[in-house]
């Protein structure tokens, strides 16, 4: 009779045993299912993003070679806006010492013309190393340099 009872309590117990592992299968097959599920969608996800990185990748590099080209385009315009500014600077340096010449011509008593055309060649003596270098090296530099020679000759004929 023991072993009957003994026989009976271990086929309960091993029911009851696979009744649980039978619940904590199904439950890990329904965990399974949905993280398939979960990787399908996130499979679809990926595959459309990578639609469209690829398609902001190409605007990238479209934009990027507009800019090269325009960059390539606007090179000429900034050496011309550089050179330009020499040549300003230029001028303001020549305009410098044509007014510091005629300040100091106001501040003496009037000069005879002999005396003039000596002021105007020793500023023109005192023009910066580079000032000369720029003269003596381009024929334009040479040009603006007559022609505030000219207004200042003009401005001193006008004033005596």
């Amino acid at each position: 009779m023991i072993w009957q009872i003994s026989v009976a309590v271990i086929a309960v117990a091993f029911a009851v045993l696979v009744v649980f592992l039978v619940k904590t299968l199904v439950s890990a097959q329904q965990s399974l299912n949905k993280t398939t599920e979960t990787l399908q969608e996130i499979k679809e996800t990926i595959d459309e993003l990578s639609t469209e990185v690829q398609g902001v990748v190409r605007q990238a590099n479209t934009i990027t070679i507009d800019l090269q080209h325009k960059m390539e385009q606007i090179d000429p315009v900034m050496e011309s806006v550089k050179n330009v500014g020499e040549v300003l600077n230029e001028v303001t340096v020549a305009a410098r010492q044509v007014s510091t010449a005629l300040i100091g011509r106001m501040k003496k008593p009037k000069a005879s013309r002999s005396e003039r055309t000596e002021q105007l060649t020793a500023v023109k003596a005192e023009a910066p190393a580079d000032q000369k270098i720029h003269e003596s090296s381009g024929g334009q530099q040479q040009r603006w340099v007559k022609w505030v020679d000219i207004a200042a000759t003009m401005w001193q004929k006008y004033r005596a």
